[in-house]
């Protein structure tokens, strides 16, 4: 079993910047990918950014050049840096993570941009 923490999130004008870290923990478990995930009011929850154990990412074209997404795989954490931050960001964020073949969600965190 695999728990997942995120942390970060809040409150930030249109044009600013937000980071967020996902930390995993658990016993005996090998994690794969992981990724974020955001589910805005009426929306469904759509794919952020995505980054494999090697390192390889992958974006939504909403946010490609102003997210960036990493990991440290020593602290099995991933990180999501979000800049040029837009009101349509707005959403509850998800980190997901694929260990030993299973996956498992974070708890969300609130991300509000201001106009």
């Amino acid at each position: 079993q695999v728990q997942l923490v995120e942390s970060g999130g809040g409150l930030v004008q249109a044009g600013g910047s937000l980071s967020l870290s996902c930390a995993a923990s658990g016993s005996s478990f090998n994690i794969n990918a992981m990724g974020w995930y955001r589910q805005a009011p009426g929306k469904q929850r759509e794919a952020v950014a995505h980054i494999t154990s090697g390192g390889t990412t992958n974006y939504a074209g909403s946010v490609k050049g102003r997210f960036t997404i990493s990991r440290d795989n020593a602290k099995n954490t991933v990180y999501l840096q979000m800049n040029s931050l837009k009101p349509e960001d707005t959403a509850v964020y998800y980190c997901n993570v694929i260990a030993s073949l299973r996956g498992y969600w974070g708890q969300g965190t609130q991300v509000t941009v201001s106009s």
